[in-house]
């Protein structure tokens, strides 16, 4: 984790993210890449092959491993369930702001990535939250 990185102050249990995991379907991914060496890229590759439905939301491109990518989560149409962020910390507030208009179900922050105060926000609205996980990690090890 990196050194300026908040602690998280609370955290989805073991059992929650098995549960989202099984039952979430479309992950929208804030923050992809489209260069392969990125994290962002080969974690997202691996949970399409585990067959969740992938939406980008990268506002400097147009098409991410062969899907539209979006501006931002506010221009996806239909249901997103799993806000993944690949975005520094900084950033989180706004993506949670979007995600709770967007009726979301779970923001997950990626590992090193930690904002306790939008994840409460998040929380109030009835979002599930993990933060500073790996989304591919925890998809391997549960």
């Amino acid at each position: 984790m990196p050194e300026d990185c908040e602690v998280p102050l609370s955290n989805a249990t073991e059992g929650e993210i098995a549960e989202i995991l099984r039952t979430a379907k479309i992950i929208a991914v804030v923050g992809l890449s489209p260069k392969p060496d990125r994290p962002s890229h080969s974690v997202t590759v691996y949970m399409m092959q585990q067959g969740y439905t992938i939406i980008p939301v990268n506002p400097g491109q147009n098409e991410i491993l062969g899907k539209k990518s979006y501006k931002s989560l506010l221009d996806v149409p239909g249901p997103i369930d799993i806000v993944n962020i690949f975005r520094e910390p900084s950033a989180v507030p706004e993506i949670v702001d979007q995600a709770i208009a967007k009726k979301a179900k779970v923001i997950w922050m990626q590992e090193g990535i930690v904002h306790n105060a939008a994840a409460e926000k998040a929380r109030a609205a009835g979002l599930r939250v993990v933060m500073n996980k790996c989304l591919f990690k925890e998809h391997v090890r549960l």
